[in-house]
């Protein structure tokens, strides 16, 4: 047979679980009110996605030489344009050993560290000891010239 204080402590322990599963717990105070509940989805909604963020500005179309390039040291990318028009965005740290590139010159991105140069059209190796390519950045070349990443 089972003990009628074990009996009563499981029903509350139950309840409570239920009243916290379902959402329902109240205040104990007398007078204070419940914080209403906001619909799923409203902007009131703990839970919505937050408004997209304005997209950063990493440099201007104009400060990208045609046939050439411009190392953004604190944000560790290069952006080249090796014909009018079409930028190309890689990463500026070098694959060999972290470096970071120092210049766009006679279509290459060159790395000072080793030596080591790639091309500015897809940031392949073009000469070593670096044996893999400089990891290419999805940006957007905006109608004021803005850069951004995408």
């Amino acid at each position: 047979m089972s003990d009628p204080t074990q009996t009563a402590r499981r029903t509350v322990l139950a309840a409570g679980a239920s009243a916290l599963a379902g959402g329902v717990l109240t205040a104990c105070g007398e007078g204070e009110k419940q914080k209403p509940v906001s619909e799923p989805g409203s902007a009131t909604d703990p839970s919505a996605p937050a408004p997209a963020a304005a997209k950063k500005t990493i440099a201007k179309a104009a400060d990208v030489p045609v046939g050439g390039g411009t190392v953004l040291k604190e944000e560790k990318l290069v952006i080249t344009q090796p014909t009018a028009g079409n930028y190309r965005c890689f990463t500026a740290v070098c694959p060999h050993q972290g470096c970071l590139v120092t210049k766009v010159a006679n279509g290459t991105i060159d790395c000072a560290c080793h030596d080591s140069k790639f091309k500015d059209t897809d940031g392949a190796v073009t000469k070593g000891p670096a044996t893999r390519p400089l990891a290419e950045k999805k940006i957007t070349v905006a109608a004021d010239g803005s850069i951004t990443l995408a």
